[in-house]
């Protein structure tokens, strides 16, 4: 309830999202690892102020949503099936609600970043004036352009921006208003482009607040957030003689190698094992097991090369690595450039994006023993 009042919440999530490309509908792809539609269900549930929540799908995913919602435990929620295009989505949320419920608040599935001082002045603004929307300025100047089609064609005038509003949701309307609107706009044949276009069709005043330009609307692909991850790997192998010594694909000469199941390339196993771990796809040993003959004496550029197969289908691009050889000798700065572009060409990124490092251990522990080298690596991949 808020002020005695019985509110509810409708969350259209019925459209195709043929814009964002190919795969499932924008609503259900994940951002930061929660589903569009899960974000934008909990900034409501989480508000405290509403009393019913309904999400209104489109059929052919339903039960995915039922799936989700069931996942993120939001078993108070009801699941309705909607039309082909928005008014008629947003009319069968509106006939499956409680006949009591005094206001209705509708957001788009596709605005998971709505905040909570927006929800607020929408309830606050409703129970005065009855029909409310959110919006903001545009920042673009606006132009009037008839037959306008892909962004080409005649301009006919410039529109005053001190007097237009981008409008947003969510949109919020006492009950009574908002199913008026839509029997008077069923019966005309004459829908808009929202929920608050009906409510002035029906001669009814609509209140304009304040909303937010973080309340945006995912659409395409750019307006999804960059999501960054951080991986760290660490690799160590043991040096033995009539071993070939393999440091980023790079043979350097020395009078020991390292060991290993595969060419035991100590530089390429760490940045390995720091991708995947940030593509959260687990670790070399997961994927590429030592007790497989599959991999005897193979080159970990083959390796690397699967492993950069492995985040481009997971949706990923590499930012940068940074790895740090801890190795006594021999001196490896003569062959450093060549290990960053193996490296480089085989995950398919630029010189610029990878370093590669050495140090000593000025003889201490096994490294500085020369008994071994390790390396740590770390990276930053984006989706």
């Amino acid at each position: 309830m808020f002020n005695n009042k019985k509110i509810a919440v409708i969350i259209a999530a019925a459209g195709s999202g043929s814009r964002m490309g190919s795969g499932i509908p924008k609503q259900y792809r994940k951002i930061g690892g929660i589903p569009m539609l899960i974000r934008t269900l909990k900034r409501f549930r989480d508000h405290g102020a509403f009393d019913v929540f309904c999400v209104v799908g489109d059929k052919e995913h339903l039960p995915l949503v039922e799936d989700l919602l069931s996942q993120a435990g939001f078993f108070e929620v009801q699941v309705v099936e909607g039309g082909k295009l928005r008014h008629e989505s947003v009319y069968q949320g509106l006939l499956s609600l409680p006949k009591d419920v005094d206001y209705v608040v509708i957001h788009d599935a596709a605005r998971p970043f709505v905040s909570q001082k927006i929800i607020d002045d929408t309830l606050e603004q409703v129970l005065l004036y009855n029909a409310v929307v959110v919006g903001v300025p545009p920042k673009d100047s606006m132009l009037k352009a008839p037959g306008n089609e892909g962004g080409t064609g005649w301009a006919s005038d410039y529109l005053n921006r001190q007097e237009l509003v981008s409008v947003q949701t969510p949109q919020a309307f006492s009950k009574e208003w908002i199913m008026e609107a839509m029997a008077k706009a069923a019966a005309a044949g004459n829908f808009g482009t929202d929920d608050g276009s009906l409510i002035l069709k029906a001669g009814y005043p609509l209140r304009v607040i304040a909303g937010d330009y973080h309340n945006n609307k995912i659409t395409t692909r750019e307006d999804l957030p960059l999501e960054t991850r951080v991986g760290n790997g660490f690799d160590v192998h043991q040096l033995e003689e009539g071993r070939k010594l393999i440091l980023g694909g790079v043979d350097i000469p020395h009078e020991k190698g390292l060991l290993g199941h595969s060419d035991a390339d100590v530089l390429t196993h760490a940045i390995m094992d720091a991708l995947l771990g940030a593509a959260g796809a687990g670790d070399i040993g997961r994927h590429f097991p030592d007790t497989s003959q599959a991999y005897k004496d193979i080159s970990s550029l083959v390796l690397l090369e699967q492993v950069s197969d492995i985040l481009k289908e997971r949706g990923y691009t590499i930012g940068n690595i940074d790895a740090t050889l801890l190795c006594q000798r021999p001196k490896l700065a003569g062959y450093m450039k060549a290990m960053e572009e193996n490296l480089a060409r085989t995950l398919g990124i630029g010189m610029d994006q990878i370093g590669v490092k050495a140090t000593t251990t000025e003889k201490l522990g096994f490294t500085g023993r020369e008994e071994g080298i390790a390396c740590t690596a770390v990276c930053l991949i984006c989706r």
